[in-house]
C-alpha cells in the first residue's frame, strides 16, 4: 500500500467522486474510485454498498451480492442493503432468498429501525413480501392437498401449518397460580372426546327452562368477581363488583350451593355422570355465567391447567363470541365446548339488548391419573392449610 492510499482527504474524494459517479451513470469509473477505497483499508457498509450499485449497473449479479454480502457483514441489520439482496434475488427468480431479505426489511420497520427516508421502499419490501406470501403459502397447501390435510383427523396438521405461515400465533398454557407439567396444551379440546357431554347436550332445554325461571329474580345473580376476605384484591379486569359479568352457583369453591340446586334439579341430574374437577374448598364451580348487553371479559388466564373448562350455551343473542388462544368461536345453544381456560382467552356479548347465558362447569383433564388427580387435590388442600388461624377457645 503506497503512503498516499489510506490519507484520509484522498479516501473521502474518491467517496465523493465515485458517488458522483455513479449518479452519472459512469458505473465503470464509480467502481474504480470504490475500489480504491477498499485498497486503501478503511472500507464501510455505505461503500460495498457503492460497489454492488455498480456491479448492478454493470449487470455483475454475482459480483453484486459478494459485495452485499460484504456490507451486510459489518452492518447485519443495513436496511438499503437488505433491501438490494431482496430485489437482487427477486430479478433472478430466487423466491425464497428474495422473500427472507423483504421479511428481514418488513421486521425492522417494526423495530422502528428504518431511516425515515426509506419509507417508500419499506412499503415495497412489505408488498413484495406479501406477495411471495402468498404463493409459498399456495405452494405449501396445494402440495398437502395431496395428502389430505382438510381431512377432520388433520386437524393439528393445519394448525401446525398456520403456525409455520404465520398465519396464527403460538398461545402457551400460563396457569396463574398452579402449573401441572407435561399436559398438551390444547386450546379447544375435540368435543367427540367426551362422550358423557351427550347426556348434558341432551338436557338442554330442562337446563334453559331452569335458568330462566331463576332469571325471573333479579337478584338471584352476582357479580362474578369478588374480593376474597383475607387476600388484596387487584381489579386487573376491570369487573370487581360489576354484575355486567354475574353468576349463579350451582357449585362453589368445591360444595354444592343447596339453596340454588334444589331450584335447578334436571340440572344437578345432568350432571350426576360428568368426571367434574374436586378439590374441597375450591373446585368444582358449576354456575350460569351471565354476560349483559356490551359486557368484555378481557384477555386473562385461569387459575390452573389441570383442568378443562366447559360451556353449555342456553342463550345466545348474535354478536356474542369467545376466543382462546388463537381461535374465535361464536356460542350455539346447546352444542357444548370445552377448553383450557389456562390459556389466554376473553369473551364478549356485542349485542346491545340481549343476555348471553352459558353454563360453566369444570372437569378433569383427561391425561391425569387417579393418583396424580389425587395429589393435585391434596397440593392445593396443603396450600389452603397453611397459615390457618387456630381455633378460639370459649
Amino acid at each position: 500500500m503506497s503512503s498516499t492510499a489510506a490519507d484520509p482527504a484522498i479516501l473521502q474524494a474518491a467517496w465523493r467522486e465515485g458517488g458522483q459517479a455513479l449518479r452519472a451513470g459512469r458505473a465503470d469509473e464509480a467502481l474504480a474510485l470504490f475500489s480504491r477505497i477498499i485498497e486503501g483499508g478503511q472500507p464501510n457498509a455505505a461503500v460495498w454498498i457503492g460497489v454492488a450499485m455498480a456491479h448492478r449497473a454493470l449487470d455483475n449479479r454475482s459480483a453484486e451480492r459478494r459485495a452485499l454480502e460484504a456490507a451486510l457483514k459489518l452492518e447485519p441489520r443495513n436496511a438499503h442493503a437488505l433491501l438490494m439482496a431482496a430485489d437482487s434475488y427477486a430479478a433472478s427468480g430466487e423466491a425464497k432468498s428474495a422473500s427472507a431479505y423483504y421479511d428481514a426489511v418488513v421486521k425492522l420497520a417494526g423495530m422502528g429501525r428504518i431511516d425515515p427516508g426509506l419509507q417508500g421502499e419499506v412499503a415495497r419490501a412489505r408488498e413484495m413480501h406479501a406477495r411471495y406470501s402468498q404463493v409459498y403459502e399456495a405452494h405449501l397447501r396445494s402440495a398437502l392437498a395431496r395428502h389430505g390435510i382438510d381431512r377432520p383427523e388433520a386437524r393439528r396438521a393445519r394448525k401446525a401449518l398456520d403456525l409455520l405461515l404465520g398465519k396464527t400465533q403460538l398461545y402457551l398454557q400460563q396457569p396463574m397460580y398452579f402449573y401441572y407439567p407435561e399436559l398438551p396444551n390444547i386450546e379447544w379440546a375435540e368435543r367427540a372426546d367426551f362422550p358423557w357431554m351427550d347426556d348434558v347436550e341432551a338436557a338442554t332445554d330442562d337446563i334453559r327452562d331452569e335458568l330462566l325461571k331463576v332469571l325471573e329474580e333479579e337478584t338471584a345473580f352476582e357479580p362474578y368477581v369478588e374480593a376474597v376476605e383475607g387476600r388484596p384484591t387487584f381489579d386487573n379486569l376491570g369487573l370487581l363488583g360489576n354484575p355486567a359479568w354475574s353468576a349463579f352457583y350451582l357449585w362453589k369453591d368445591g360444595a354444592v350451593v343447596e339453596e340454588n340446586a334444589a331450584r335447578c334439579p334436571k340440572t344437578m341430574a345432568a350432571l350426576a355422570d360428568v368426571p367434574l374437577c374436586k378439590i374441597p374448598g375450591r373446585t368444582p364451580s358449576v354456575l350460569f355465567s351471565l354476560l349483559r348487553p356490551g359486557a368484555h371479559i378481557p384477555p386473562h388466564h385461569g387459575f390452573m391447567n389441570s383442568r378443562y373448562i366447559c360451556h353449555l350455551p342456553l342463550i345466545v343473542p348474535p354478536d356474542c363470541a369467545m376466543r382462546v388462544g388463537s381461535e374465535t368461536r361464536p356460542w350455539t345453544v346447546g352444542e357444548a365446548c370445552i377448553f383450557d381456560d389456562s390459556i389466554e382467552h376473553e369473551a364478549w356479548n356485542r349485542n346491545p339488548e340481549h343476555l348471553r347465558v352459558v353454563m360453566i362447569f369444570d372437569v378433569w383433564r383427561p391425561e391425569l391419573s387417579t393418583v396424580e388427580r389425587e395429589l393435585i387435590s391434596a397440593t392445593l388442600q396443603a396450600v389452603d392449610a397453611y397459615g390457618e388461624a387456630p381455633p378460639t377457645g370459649d
